[in-house]
């Protein structure tokens, strides 16, 4: 009974959608959802932060509605593949600088080279095909700073002579299964410093992104 004018409640079904209380989600369902997220962004419909950030409203999401708003401007499986771009293969500076920020496509092996000068690389908005992709970073007597989202897996690997390899920043555990950016850093009287971002600080200049980093660095030494 409606007690506001005396008539009967209608039926549930009988209700207009916005009255209807939303419908639960299962943590299966957020599962299944993250799982489709995650093959949007392996064929580049999804950067590593837009990944990181709509797994993180799903795993938070309560209701059906909620999960749904993640892939509304996603195609389903039958739609076609829109047109890819092209993959990015090497990053090159000489005597000079180069920056790469912004979207553009890894996959498999990468090649980043720095003579007598600087590259950076800001991976926060790259698309990543498959599970792992491996960075080959030389650096001679130059440098590279190579930026990633603390949600994606990175393992640094290689040697420094005369010069030095590190890596900064956050010490937040990754998602479980997210993909893995591999580093392979040689130096030669040079250095390649690799910066691990707060995934909250996406959409910030690399200034303020770097800070949030730090700050994180220093809660966990302290």
């Amino acid at each position: 009974m409606d007690e506001a004018d005396g008539r009967p409640e209608r039926p549930e079904a009988e209700r207009p959608e916005a009255d209807r209380p939303a419908t639960r989600a299962s943590d299966s369902e957020r599962d299944q959802v993250v799982e489709l997220l995650s093959e949007h962004a392996a064929v580049g419909r999804l950067t590593l932060a837009e990944l990181e950030e709509r797994i993180q409203q799903a795993y938070n999401a309560r209701t059906h509605a909620e999960l749904a708003i993640l892939t509304r401007d996603l195609p389903d499986h039958q739609a076609q593949p829109k047109v890819r771009r092209k993959v990015t293969r090497w990053f090159v500076a000489i005597m000079g600088g180069s920056t790469r920020r912004g979207r553009f496509r890894l996959s498999g092996s990468v090649m980043s080279i720095a003579v007598m000068g600087g590259d950076t690389i800001d991976l926060r908005d790259a698309e990543v095909d498959g599970d792992e992709v491996v960075i080959n970073a030389f650096a001679l007597m130059g440098g590279t700073d190579i930026y990633v989202p603390d949600s994606i897996e990175l393992v640094v690997e290689g040697f420094a002579l005369m010069g030095g390899n590190d890596e900064r920043g956050s010490r937040r555990p990754a998602r479980a299964g997210a993909p893995v950016i591999r580093i392979r850093a040689y130096s030669l009287m040079g250095g390649i410093d690799v910066w691990r971002l707060p995934s909250e600080s996406r959409g910030k200049p690399l200034k303020e992104a770097k800070r949030a980093a730090k700050r994180l660095e220093r809660e966990s030494d302290g």
